[in-house]
């Protein structure tokens, strides 16, 4: 949930199925999160277009303009290019994630998604473009994570930290270190505790400013 002294994170919601459309929006305004609904893919890209949100959850079957084609246009023009996109659909082969993801998505979830893995994929995206924005402010070498072993972190906790520092979510990790995402989360509860801090942001930056020192001394020198 967006802090007191941070404007709300705005959200549109872009599904053709009035019951769900309404039900997610509740579910967002409820943790606090700015929203507005559109009923097709055309309306949708038209209220993006005219006030861009920071995100976008749209339904992939709708009728007249589908989700893939709602993206493509958004991905096309300026003021929309770089919103964070997430599908929501019933169609979960791999060629169709395959699909939306190569068109420019930032995630795909197969419905019926439950409420909390919907939110939990909202502030991975969330995390990952504040993460992004860290990284302008710095130059991070990210060849190797044993310089996060400095920290007094395990092997294992630098290997995670590493990943979330380039904006990974707990699932992503996982699957990158072939671990589950329970023992993520264990790992990432440890990284918290040993460097002192309480969000993945504070610790990403921590990280980012340990694997930038080696360019800075370069350029020092």
């Amino acid at each position: 949930m967006p802090t007191p002294t941070q404007p709300p994170v705005k959200i549109l919601v872009i599904e053709d199925q009035t019951v769900m459309r309404e039900n997610l929006v509740t579910l967002l305004e409820f943790e606090g999160f700015q929203v507005s609904g559109a009923h097709n893919g055309c309306t949708g890209v038209e209220k993006a277009k005219a006030s861009p949100p920071d995100l976008i959850v749209c339904d992939v079957m709708m009728p007249d303009l589908d989700g893939y084609g709602v993206l493509e246009q958004l991905r096309q023009h300026p003021a929309t290019r770089q919103v964070l996109f997430i599908f929501l659909s019933a169609k979960g082969d791999r060629a169709d994630i395959r699909a939306g993801m190569n068109l420019g998505a930032d995630d795909y979830l197969v419905k019926p998604v439950s409420h909390p893995e919907l939110l939990e994929a909202i502030a991975a995206r969330l995390e990952r473009q504040r993460v992004l924005e860290l990284q302008r402010d710095f130059s991070p070498d990210f060849s190797s994570a044993q310089p996060l072993e400095r920290l007094g972190l395990t092997k294992r906790e630098a290997d995670v930290l590493y990943w979330v520092a380039q904006g990974k979510g707990n699932r992503d990790t996982g699957v990158l270190l072939e671990m589950s995402e329970a023992t993520v989360k264990r790992h990432l509860l440890h990284v918290f505790q040993k460097l002192g801090v309480e969000t993945r942001t504070a610790a990403a930056l921590r990280a980012i400013e340990i694997l930038s020192q080696p360019n800075r001394n370069a350029l020092a020198g």
